[in-house]
């Protein structure tokens, strides 16, 4: 039942996205999850073959296709080649900084930027969470003063993906601090700006090979034409944005159980006790028909929520129900097949044991599920 709505363009990209993956991050990503970030180079290497910003328009460097199917072939073969990890800074260029760049950059901003973007030389990266701001944007303290010819931007931001490797940075601050949510501007603040710092790579769970960072703004002046949008505009913009983020987050929970679920399959397949397959015994096989049944579940689930993107029917409701469940979904079908994998799926050098630790992040980024219920529940008691 998978993917029906696939074509052979999207299985020829899958092809190539997938010789790609062997190629150029497979035999690096022990060395990535060590270092605890990826070599820049991939983003350029996945540039040059036309895997990133293909959904945005030709003339500004892009594909011209705006289709998230391509975005879930990424995310599946990712998984399949068990290099999620190391490709998180690809999807999130792709998922969620590029929609910002396309719907609300000028003419003058989108040749400045997305010619880079697309081409892999400008790594990008959004700032929202704050040390004392998580899922509650409209408490986010850092403020962007209007001044002359631009703002003045101070505070922090915290558990940014690609802070460390990013070249320009979204920026999520209150341009008037007294109008909470409704005083929120988007601001794009680029490498070597004064005042900008990096702090550390933070040292996280799982997720190794995605250089997840801290950032801080002290006096930084950034012109008024890195204004991205409408002063006063971007709480909106991020709500709007918000549902296809949860969407990629949703995808690749699914990707990563059944990534989870085929190294349990193979894993019973091959490994005996008591004289036979461990496959052989009853608990085991009903454990595998939950972990086939549900992920099945969650992929007919997620097709039908990228159709809906497709069309531009996709609700935040919607995208709520599918990050809250598919990464709930995630946590149980590899929390199974470690226990099934036995003493070995507690070992760090196997993929499930790595699967383990990367899938915690996924209930809490991108709005914690607590979060998605309360977006779902007041949709239904309005």
């Amino acid at each position: 039942m998978r993917h029906q709505y696939l074509t052979d363009d999207h299985e020829q990209f899958r092809a190539s996205f997938a010789s790609f993956v062997e190629k150029e991050m497979v035999p690096h990503a022990s060395r990535w999850d060590e270092a605890g970030i990826v070599d820049r180079e991939l983003f350029a290497a996945a540039g040059s073959h036309g895997f990133l910003g293909f959904a945005a328009p030709i003339e500004d460097g892009g594909g011209g296709v705006d289709d998230f199917r391509f975005n879930q072939v990424i995310s599946e073969e990712l998984h399949r080649f068990q290099v999620g990890t190391a490709g998180t800074g690809l999807v999130l260029q792709n998922d969620v900084c590029l929609p910002y760049f396309v719907g609300l950059a000028d003419e003058e901003q989108r040749k400045r930027w997305l010619p880079g973007i697309c081409s892999g030389e400008l790594v990008a990266a959004i700032a929202m969470t704050e040390p004392g701001a998580g899922s509650d944007l409209a408490g986010m303290r850092t403020s962007a003063i209007p001044t002359d010819g631009g703002f003045v931007l101070n505070g922090s931001k915290t558990f940014i993906t690609n802070g460390i490797n990013a070249d320009v940075v979204i920026v999520a601050a209150k341009t008037d601090p007294s109008l909470a949510h409704r005083g929120i501007s988007l601001l794009v603040v680029e490498r070597g700006m004064p005042g900008f710092e990096r702090g550390r790579n933070l040292d996280k769970l799982g997720m190794h090979a995605q250089d997840t960072a801290e950032l801080f703004f002290d006096n930084v002046h950034v012109p008024a034409e890195n204004l991205l949008g409408t002063q006063g505009a971007g709480f909106a913009a991020l709500v709007r944005n918000l549902a296809q983020e949860r969407l990629s987050i949703a995808v690749t929970s699914v990707c990563a159980a059944r990534a989870a679920f085929e190294l349990a399959l193979a894993y019973c397949t091959e490994r005996e006790a008591f004289g036979r397959p461990i496959a052989d015994f009853q608990n085991t096989r009903f454990r595998l028909a939950e972990m086939a049944t549900e992920v099945e579940i969650g992929e007919t689930f997620v097709d039908r929520c990228v159709e809906a993107r497709n069309r531009g029917t996709l609700t935040p409701e919607t995208a709520a129900m599918a990050k809250y469940w598919c990464t709930e979904l995630q946590g149980r079908v590899v929390d199974t097949a470690v226990q099934l994998h036995g003493g070995y799926g507690f070992m760090v050098e196997q993929p499930v044991a790595r699967l383990y630790a990367d899938a915690r992040a996924s209930r809490i980024f991108g709005g914690t599920n607590e979060i998605m219920r309360e977006v779902i529940g007041r949709s239904l008691v309005r």
